[in-house]
């Protein structure tokens, strides 16, 4: 748990809260303050989820203050000028931990300032298919590099607010993400999917979202593999348990049994079943304290006091959305040294995004910044190069934007994603089963009579069910975003690419989206090549940072990106049954001896950089904590200009004892050099990470031999090697 807290004091606080709550107050914690079908009407109505935080555990007798919920992977997403940064995805591309973790600070910050103390930006769902829709909101495919990222965003949140993971687990479909159940080995779990949030448990997160989806059967709001044996039991998660919002579970008992703390934002399933539970005998009341308890240790550990709007949007957070931003820029090409754009006059800006602020998606991480705080990138290059003659053309006709681009002497495209393309997505259809779940109003109760209603209103829900299963069918979903099963741009984005690369040699493309984007009709036609990604607020800016040479371009890859979509695991947006393995991403795509277009952990920067005299040793433990080797490198800046390096470390395994992957991420680290500097950098890689998961002896074990260490710029690089002889044991669950 973070060291900033004195635990003995807190629990003692929260057990005598505890002491002083009745039944029915401690029921009523277990579910949002916010009745349903008011709460409801207020979302489709009023736009409440970009109001004010959601309210959960009031109780004004006691001078409880309860949790207040605010989403937020790219910021708070509430009204009022808070700062947006860029996506999840853009800065797992940075790799920067320690930017990330101030990120975290600052939107704990921000969220405060709203009156919330429960912020659930953190999303370490691991990108099994660059097609997913919220692509955007995670880190990436690699568990050791979204575990890495979570638990800086983590503990950076949880210095001014509880920190929510999400979401908890499996959860990578979005338009079957009600329906779906995921087929997983225990082996699959604890080596891939699961690893990711146990960082950030470690880290101090208090809060775990369970997911939508059922894995192996069970709802994962439900599960008592999932939320008892391993979250609560193995992992000894001391936080609080809440569903993802409004449909989270289907059967109050099971849920409260299987570690199911909360249920968010409405009263409903629990409010509706508990009760009579208890009274009954079938739910002990022991459960309810222990739920109770939990949250209430959690409110204990926020920082008391108000903090000041002034927070939101101010100057020190505008510069941590610009340095993330820049960060997270990989430049893909670079044939001819095209960029940066130096010793040019005049400067061709086409493209449907280049002066639109494309933020990301509009579900749940929706963020309102405050107006004219979005710098485009056309914005940004007007205000860094006053004197560059810029001409602007939408890409609407590709002949005239051809025309412009050959009487410019370059030409910069601005092209991508954005929220009608990929995106948070809600099949009406999943959704009527669990209606019928969902209390009469209060106001038809007291009318008609529970006796006389209840089984009418059933009956209408059933039916409301059946003709929105039949309508949403043949609408075909409820938004026009959602999952991706085609990974092209679209196809006059493309004939816009060809038609102003033919035009103009000195062709810059600039790629916006959160997913992955198959380039392979145009990319050799292009000389230049940049993911901006979604960049936030501050993206213009930092875009003509790096076009301009203010800048290296220092973003690596956070997924791999393929030559062929065939060449990704089996991925349908509606299934209702998958089988998740451990082969996907760069793991894949070595097992099947297909190398990718951009590799993961890949990105070309304007300076060298030479790895040398790699050493593993021990790395001192102390008792306790789980043992470790250290790996040291000199990195060195061999070029001419400041510059930021990613160093990675793969492992190649023996891999006799059971089928792995050729070579897995263990250990990175970040690390800025000035021209010709050099660095000793050292990466601690804890022993678990070298293991695999032995379902026999339910624990991951050491594979006795020799493992390769590798120090690499990306997933295929050659890297150099150093061998470590480990004995075969076990080294913990």
């Amino acid at each position: 748990m973070p060291p900033f807290h004195d635990w003995s004091r807190l629990e003692t606080q929260a057990r005598t809260q505890l002491q002083g709550l009745c039944l029915a107050e401690k029921l009523a914690m277990l579910d949002g303050d916010t009745p349903f079908w008011g709460g409801l009407a207020a979302i489709a109505l009023h736009d409440a989820s970009h109001r004010r935080p959601w309210p959960a555990g009031v109780v004004e007798r006691l001078g409880i203050g309860g949790l207040h919920f605010v989403d937020g992977p790219r910021g708070v997403v509430l009204e009022g000028g808070a700062t947006t940064f860029p996506a999840p995805i853009g800065r797992g591309a940075s790799w920067d931990v320690d930017l990330e973790e101030r990120i975290g600070e600052a939107m704990g910050a921000e969220a405060r300032s709203f009156g919330a103390n429960l912020f659930g930006g953190i999303c370490v769902n691991l990108l099994r298919h660059p097609g997913w829709g919220r692509a955007q909101e995670t880190y990436g495919e690699d568990p050791v590099h979204v575990g890495a990222m979570g638990a800086a965003a983590t503990r950076g949140v949880q210095r001014h607010a509880i920190a929510c993971l999400k979401h908890f687990a499996l959860n990578s479909i979005d338009s079957a993400r009600f329906r779906v159940d995921v087929t997983a080995s225990e082996r699959v779990l604890q080596e891939l999917y699961l690893p990711q949030f146990r960082d950030g448990v470690e880290a101090g997160a208090l809060a775990v979202m369970s997911a939508y989806n059922s894995v192996n059967g069970a709802w994962c709001g439900q599960h008592p593999h999932l939320l008892r044996e391993i979250l609560k039991e193995r992992w000894g998660f001391r936080g609080f348990v809440l569903t993802d919002f409004i449909f989270g579970l289907r059967d109050g008992v099971a849920a409260i049994e299987a570690g199911q703390d909360l249920e968010m934002p409405f009263r409903m399933i629990f409010a509706a079943t508990l009760p009579a539970a208890v009274a009954a005998g079938r739910v002990p009341e022991a459960l309810i304290d222990a739920a109770v308890l939990r949250m209430l240790l959690a409110q204990a550990t926020v920082p008391a006091g108000a903090y000041p709007v002034t927070l939101r949007g101010c100057r020190a957070h505008r510069q941590l959305a610009r340095d993330a931003a820049a960060g997270s820029i990989v430049l893909l090409r670079n044939v001819g040294d095209v960029l940066p754009l130096n010793g040019i006059g005049s400067l061709a800006v086409i493209g449907p995004l280049a002066d639109t602020a494309n933020l990301g998606d509009r579900g749940s991480s929706d963020t309102r910044p405050a107006p004219g705080s979005v710098v485009t990138p056309l914005a940004g290059l007007r205000a860094a190069a006053p004197d560059l003659r810029l001409h602007h053309d939408d890409g609407s006709d590709p002949a005239g934007a051809a025309a412009l681009a050959a009487r410019c002497e370059a030409a910069l495209l601005v092209v991508g994603l954005d929220w009608r393309h990929e995106g948070e997505h809600i099949h009406p259809g999943d959704l009527a089963p669990i209606l019928c779940q969902a209390p009469p109003p209060d106001w038809l109760l007291r009318l008609c009579g529970r006796r006389r209603l209840l089984p009418l209103w059933t009956a209408a829900a059933a039916m409301v069910a059946g003709v929105t299963r039949f309508g949403s069918a043949r609408a075909g979903g409820s938004f026009a975003s959602g999952d991706r099963t085609v990974l092209q741009l679209p196809p006059p984005q493309e004939a816009l690419i060809l038609a102003v690369a033919a035009a103009n040699p000195r062709t810059v493309v600039v790629l916006m989206g959160g997913g992955a984007i198959l380039c392979e009709a145009w990319r050799q036609r292009v000389p230049g090549l940049l993911l901006l990604w979604y960049p936030g607020e501050q993206g213009g800016a930092a875009l003509a940072d790096v076009l301009l040479g203010r800048i290296s371009p220092s973003g690596r890859m956070p997924f791999s990106v393929p030559t062929e979509a065939s060449h990704l695991p089996p991925f349908d947006p509606r299934a209702r049954q998958i089988t998740y393995d451990l082969w996907h991403g760069y793991r894949r795509l070595a097992r099947s001896g297909r190398p990718a277009a951009f590799p993961f952990g890949f990105g070309l920067s304007y300076s060298r950089f030479r790895h040398t005299d790699p050493a593993v040793a021990w790395f001192p433990t102390p008792a306790g904590v789980e043992a470790a080797v250290e790996l040291a490198v000199t990195v060195t800046n061999t070029g001419t200009v400041e510059a930021a390096e990613v160093v990675q470390v793969y492992v190649e395994p023996p891999g006799e004892a059971a089928e792995r992957p050729q070579r897995t991420l263990v250990g990175f680290a970040r690390v800025s050099l000035g021209p010709g500097g050099s660095q000793r950098q050292r990466i601690r890689i804890p022993l678990r990470r070298l293991a695999w998961f032995d379902e026999t002896r339910d624990g991951f074990v050491l594979e006795g031999g020799r493992h390769r260490l590798l120090v690499a710029r990306h997933a295929e690089d050659g890297g150099i090697g150093v061998d470590l002889e480990l004995e075969s044991g076990m080294v913990g669950p």
